[in-house]
């Protein structure tokens, strides 16, 4: 399995609510029709809770604020990946994605990765 990571802030222009609400009832069920056209196997969206102890566990480190959110997406390989992102209806939907997601994410103070999953522990 390979793993997108995608590392989220939302638009200046958007409230909390908006930009959480948006993007779970909005865009994830947009990339869930999407999926099996981009050969993806799972889709998960993990949004920041309100807390102090961000502030408590950045100051420890001397990180800066958290994203908004990440966004962790699934497929059986890299060559899924690239197969989907070839074909004219991955084309469309990727085309189709990053529409909407400029309607919520600021671009330019996102990130994105691929990645491999390494279990150390699991209990």
């Amino acid at each position: 399995m390979v793993k997108l990571v995608y590392c989220v802030r939302k638009r200046s222009d958007l409230s909390d609510e908006e930009f959480h609400d948006y993007w779970l009832n909005q865009h994830g069920p947009l990339v869930a029709g999407l999926a099996p056209g981009l050969n993806l196997r799972r889709y998960v969206q993990s949004h920041i809770i309100p807390a102090e102890l961000h502030d408590i566990i950045q100051a420890t480190r001397g990180l800066r604020a958290p994203y908004d959110g990440l966004a962790e997406l699934w497929w059986d390989s890299l060559d899924a990946f690239i197969d989907a992102y070839s074909s004219p209806e991955g084309l469309d939907a990727d085309a189709a994605l990053r529409e909407d997601e400029a309607k919520f994410i600021d671009f330019s103070d996102s990130c994105i990765f691929f990645s491999e999953e390494h279990t150390i522990y699991e209990a």
